[in-house]
């Protein structure tokens, strides 16, 4: 049987959002990632160079994410960070994101992401062959903050 197995926390920074505005596939956002970090047992660093979050805004109020960053860990390593996700348009996340001081709760919308790893140093082959899902929430600041688990047998 499949468990979820705690493994690590991470934030992102937001900043300069990019309305391309109304097209064919629905309404389309860039956002810009200033940095943030990640704190595990066994996954520790922060977010280096570029990083963004391109969203698709659908009719039915949520938004497809597509995000690309890399981490440097507290040891020198590199990996590759990239998630897919649906995030629920509360009144609460606009409110969040557009500059408000009340951050949301975990579960108090549908925030949930699957971040793919994947680099060349050893010390962190795991992440190439785990499977991981994220709850989000969002934080002034604005900032992203997830909890995420690694896919496991029991």
């Amino acid at each position: 049987m499949a468990v979820l197995i705690p493994e690590f926390e991470y934030n992102m920074n937001v900043e300069g959002v990019h309305d391309v505005g109304a097209g064919p596939f629905g309404h389309r956002m860039s956002v810009s990632v200033s940095g943030g970090d990640v704190s595990g047992e066994r996954l520790k660093g922060k977010f280096v160079g570029a990083a963004a979050d391109w969203v698709l805004w659908q009719p039915d109020g949520f938004g497809r994410l597509d995000v690309r960053g890399t981490l440097e860990t507290v040891d020198g390593a590199y990996i590759f960070f990239q998630y897919f996700g649906l995030l629920e348009g509360t009144e609460a996340v606009m409110a969040t994101l557009a500059g408000g001081d009340t951050p949301t709760d975990f579960g108090a919308q549908y925030f949930f992401t699957h971040p793919r790893l994947e680099t060349g140093d050893e010390r962190y082959a795991w992440v190439n062959q785990s499977l991981f899902v994220g709850e989000g929430r969002v934080l002034p600041g604005p900032q992203v903050h997830y909890k995420v688990f690694r896919l496991s047998h029991s």
